[in-house]
């Protein structure tokens, strides 16, 4: 075995027992009183740990030099390695396909309702459309939040706030125009209440 090749043996068995051990490269310079930089040399072959460190790996792992030296598993550039972990988590079905069915799916109800009703009671009841548009809106804010992380949630949580105002004013008998006096201010506490949270998450 040349040194190229037990270099690339040792870079792979660290990565895999750094990974194994849920450490991140900056964690084990730490403990190990190097730099995050030079453990990522010797996870990308470009350097090798010299004894003294390959004995500290193995007590800090639970295993021998020799586990280190030995070739178990060909190696992986980790680059490429994390982007065909990151490839492997994704779904295996488009999302946003996923979404345009549930929210296309609310509406054909509506509309299966609007047609019953004037079928069967000669009742136009175009209020079903109303309520489906806040629906569509829910819809859409959960499946965001599960497969966006939340991004673009405060224009539909804005959104949805707005179709609540319309909604009452439209289903009131009067239809109270007032009502869109209130949607400023709650627009403001929306816009607020997504700051509080983005700062919140910033907190080491």
């Amino acid at each position: 075995m040349t040194l190229e090749d037990l270099k690339l043996v040792v870079a792979s068995n660290l990565i895999k027992l750094r990974q194994a051990a849920g450490m991140t490269q900056a964690e084990l310079g730490e403990k190990l009183n190097y730099s995050d930089k030079t453990v990522s040399k010797w996870e990308r072959a470009d350097s090798m740990p010299d004894a003294f460190v390959l004995l500290r790996l193995s007590e800090i792992y639970g295993t021998t030099v020799d586990a280190l030296l030995s070739e178990a598993a060909p190696w992986q550039d980790p680059v490429e390695a994390e982007r065909e972990a990151e490839r492997a988590a994704l779904p295996k079905f488009s999302s946003r396909v996923v979404t345009m069915v549930a929210i296309a799916g609310i509406w054909t109800m509506a509309v299966l309702m609007f047609v019953i009703f004037w079928l069967a009671m000669d009742i136009l009841l175009w209020q079903v459309f109303a309520v489906a548009v806040p629906i569509s809106l829910i819809t859409l804010l959960v499946l965001n939040s599960v497969w966006n992380k939340g991004r673009h949630n405060l224009i539909i949580v804005m959104a949805l706030v707005a179709c609540a105002a319309a909604l009452v004013v439209l289903l009131l008998p009067k239809h109270p125009w007032q009502v869109f006096l209130v949607l400023i201010p709650a627009e403001v506490v929306v816009v607020l209440s997504f700051h509080i949270r983005s700062r919140e998450r910033r907190k080491p």
